[in-house]
Parts: structure tokens; C-alpha cells; sequence
């Protein structure tokens, strides 16, 4: 983002137009809105600006304003139709400390005002930064269409009750009552000041007879990347969750989901480097849920695929802690929709093995004869440091050092890259290109015509200073 969304208090505070014309009008207007401090001048202003004027809403004056017209200003709209004048009026206003709306011309501005949908003291903004105000109206009528139009009311009667809430325990409790007063049939039906406030009263003394809901730990599948390949389930939970402990693999797109206000504790795990053991991710886990809070697990891929999750079940399940388990889209599914590939084909292979390079204890080794024999597929997990002993053990076991590879790193995310290549020859293409984020490699399944030589990736490389 370039422009940080804010709301800025206006009450008590000094804002200027320069201007006149229906630009001007239009800023005038959305500041009216507000309990701003409201000067503008305009040589030549409107009917409509002569009677804010008249109805002392707005101090109108003549000319340009000079440097003490702009003492102690917090905002300034430069809407004259003269770029040179705006220009000015802008250096002339950052000289005195305002910050600097300059009329269509985004990128001379220090702030942007957004399209605004008003239920007061409910509102909703909406920016493009510019690039396409259209739009921004587009979503603003729809949005528009689907607010109630007693939200604002609805909102104030809320204000007021805040205080009579904080007898609630702090957090999810809270959440939850406000979510059940903040209903569809409240917010659309017809219903008097005397009725909100005893549906008020009600609805507190019921969530006060539940008393603390007891903690819980819910793992959730982060899938390879993409948000959008999240479950619905897995949005919905996120976003209620108070605590987040996540792993190294999940995405940030994925984390941009879950309320701010949420604890994050990253328990990143790296194979054979530093990193948190599985004791204290369990410890974590138990200290956060002991004490009340709704935990979400966040493992990359799928949990019960390579992800330790009976581990972390058993350890809560002996403390008494309800869990819940939400599964994610694996790396080798990802891998495939990615490739347009199927993970089994009539006449290729009839089944798949998923399968770790490494475990707790080094490189895991496997019953290698059988894999290859059994003409099936592979799909191998946390492979990049082990890629040179896969390459061994497979080749060693019988495997044709022609069979087509293909390495993806970063599944469904924007730095997606892939190869295809041999088994003779994708190992030395991992260590020649700088292969680090997360990778899965796909034995047996892959475009034949698409292998390119090593000294080929070599100049790719080269040529791109490692990406391609």
C-alpha cells in the first residue's frame, strides 16, 4: 500500500479548501460530514457553497490563502483548477505542518480521501489509491446495498451499552456477544430504542450464566500457500481464533486473514537447523489453551500429512484439551493442479507414495528396491537437503536414471518455480540454482519433452542470476 488507511479526528480541528466548482463542492461536501474547522477559498464559489457559507457552516473567503491562513491547519484540499496554483497552495501548507490533498494528482498527494459508505457512526471506506475511482464507486453502491440502514442507530445503542459488557472476561466472550447482538433480524427489523436496550439486557445475562468457555486447540491446514485454497472452514476459524501458532511454512497472505488483535507465535521448524522443538510447540500449545483461549494450529499443507499432528493430539488430549482437526490442501495436490497433471494415470502409475526425505533422526531411508520395482510414483517432502542421497538410494535400488523429475518451489504462490529434469541430473540442478523455499519433488511424473540438460539450466540461470 502506499496510502495507509486511517480516520483522522476532525473535531476541533482547522480544514481548508482551495477551490471552487464541482471538485471543490464534492470535497466540501464529505468534510461537512464532519465536526471540522471548515475555511475555503473560492473566487467564483457555487449557489450551494454561498449557503454553507450563509448557514455559517463553512468560513468562505476570496483569493488564495497566505501563511497565516494556514497556522495550525491539520488538513488542506488544493482543488483549484490551476496544477501551478495547487502546487503552491501545497508547498506553502506543508511549510505550516498540514498534511496535502492535491486535486487529482495522486501521487502530489499526502493523503486520499476514500469513497465513504456513511451509516454514522458506522463507515465504511473504500480506496484505489487512485487508480480507479470507478471502481471504488462500483463497490461503494454495492456495499451501500447491503448495509442496513439502522446500522448506525443500531451501532449507538451499542456505544452506549459498552460499559455494562466489560463484565464479560476480556476477548472471545466479548466477540461472541456483540456477534449475537449485532444479528440480521436486529439490524433489519422494526424495533423501538425500549426494545434494543431490554434485547440488551437479555442478551448479557445469558452469555453472563455461560461463564468461561474452556480452551481449545484447532488445527488447521494452511495448504501450500494461496489463501484462496483454504477452506471455508479453515477462514472462518482463523478468524476467530485469539492465539496463532504457526509453522515456518505457512504463507503471510495466509496470516493476513486472521484478526489483528490475535496472538501470533511462530514455531518455525527448519530441517537441520535451529529451530523450536516439538516439546516447547507442545508446551505452547498447553499454555495457551489451559488458560481459556481458542488456539488455531496453523501447519502448512495438510496437518496429518508429515506435519506431527498425533504427536501434538496426544499430548492435549491427556490434558483434557478439546481439539478439532480441519484438513489442507497437501504439496502434492497443489503440485499437480499446478503441473496439469494427474498424481495417477492409466498406463503410467496406478498409485502414489507420499514420503519424507528426512525425520527426527537424519535422512529417512526406505524400503528403495520396492519403491522402484513397484512402478509407482513419489512424491517426496522436505527434499531439498537430501536431494544428492535420494538421487543415490533411488539409483542404487534400479531406478532409470532417465526417469523424469520435476522440483516445484513455492507451490500456488506468486514466486512459483519449477523444473523438469532427470534423476541423473535434478539433484545438481537444486544445488546449482539456489533452490530455498519450499520444495516437493515429484518421481515419475512430469513432461518428458520438458527436461532440459543441466549445462541448459546452468545459462538460465546465469542469465536470470539464479531465477528462472
Amino acid at each position: 500500500m502506499d496510502f495507509l488507511p486511517v480516520f483522522v479526528a476532525t473535531k476541533g480541528r482547522k480544514v481548508v479548501i482551495v477551490g471552487d466548482g464541482q471538485m471543490a463542492d464534492a470535497k466540501c461536501r464529505g468534510v461537512l460530514k464532519t465536526q471540522a474547522d471548515i475555511t475555503v477559498f473560492a473566487n467564483a464559489p457555487s449557489e450551494e457553497m454561498l449557503s454553507w457559507d450563509q448557514a455559517d457552516l463553512i468560513k468562505l473567503n476570496a483569493g488564495l490563502p497566505h501563511k497565516a491562513d494556514l497556522a495550525d491547519v491539520t488538513l488542506v484540499y488544493a482543488a483549484h483548477s490551476d496544477d501551478a496554483v495547487n502546487d503552491a497552495v501545497a508547498d506553502l501548507a506543508r511549510a505550516q505542518g498540514a498534511i496535502v490533498n492535491v486535486l487529482d494528482r495522486t501521487d502530489a498527494c499526502d493523503f486520499i480521501t476514500p469513497a465513504i459508505v456513511d451509516r454514522d457512526p458506522v463507515v465504511v471506506a473504500i480506496g484505489t489509491e487512485g487508480t480507479a475511482p470507478v471502481l471504488a464507486r462500483q463497490l461503494k453502491s454495492d456495499i451501500e446495498s447491503q448495509l442496513p440502514t439502522r446500522l448506525g442507530e443500531i451501532a449507538r445503542f451499542a456505544q452506549a451499552f459498552r460499559s455494562k459488557v466489560r463484565v464479560l472476561p476480556e476477548g472471545l466472550a466479548r466477540r461472541q456477544f456483540w456477534k449475537a447482538f449485532f444479528s440480521t433480524d436486529r439490524l433489519t427489523g422494526v424495533s423501538t430504542a425500549t426494545k434494543v436496550r431490554q434485547d440488551l439486557e437479555t442478551l448479557l445475562a445469558s452469555h453472563l450464566d455461560r461463564g468461561r468457555e474452556p480452551g481449545s486447540v484447532v488445527f488447521v491446514g494452511a495448504g501450500p500457500g494461496d489463501p484462496e485454497l483454504l477452506t471455508l472452514k479453515a477462514r472462518r476459524l482463523l478468524h476467530e481464533a485469539e492465539v496463532i501458532v504457526y509453522d515456518r511454512l505457512v504463507g503471510g497472505a495466509v496470516l493476513e486473514l486472521a484478526r489483528r488483535e490475535a496472538k501470533f507465535i511462530n514455531v518455525g521448524k527448519k530441517g537441520f537447523g535451529e529451530h523450536v522443538t516439538q516439546a516447547d510447540i507442545n508446551e505452547v500449545l498447553l499454555t495457551e489453551a489451559s488458560r481459556g483461549a481458542k488456539v488455531v494450529r496453523l501447519k502448512g499443507g495438510d496437518p496429518s500429512i508429515f506435519g506431527r499432528l498425533d504427536e501434538e493430539l496426544a499430548v492435549l488430549h491427556n490434558a483434557g484439551i478439546e481439539t478439532l482437526v480441519v484438513p489442507g490442501v497437501t504439496s502434492a495436490s497443489a503440485a499437480a493442479a499446478s503441473l496439469k497433471y494427474s498424481l495417477t494415470r492409466r498406463n503410467r502409475n496406478s498409485s502414489i507414495t507420499l514420503m519424507t526425505a528426512h525425520d527426527a533422526k537424519g535422512y529417512a531411508d526406505h524400503d528403495w528396491r520396492q519403491l522402484v520395482q513397484s512402478g509407482q510414483a513419489l512424491a517426496i517432502y522436505m527434499g531439498r537437503r537430501a536431494s544428492g542421497f535420494l538421487q543415490g538410494r533411488l539409483m542404487m535400488a534400479g531406478a532409470d536414471r532417465n526417469l523424469v523429475i520435476t522440483c516445484i518451489e513455492n507451490i500456488s504462490r506468486d514466486n512459483e518455480r519449477r523444473f523438469v529434469s532427470t534423476l541423473a541430473e535434478f539433484a545438481q540442478t537444486l544445488d546449482h540454482s539456489e533452490w530455498n523455499g519450499p520444495l516437493i519433488i515429484l518421481v515419475g511424473i512430469g513432461d518428458h519433452e520438458a527436461v532440459q540438460p543441466l549445462s541448459v539450466l546452468d545459462d538460465l540461470a546465469e542469465a536470470s542470476d539464479g531465477r528462472y
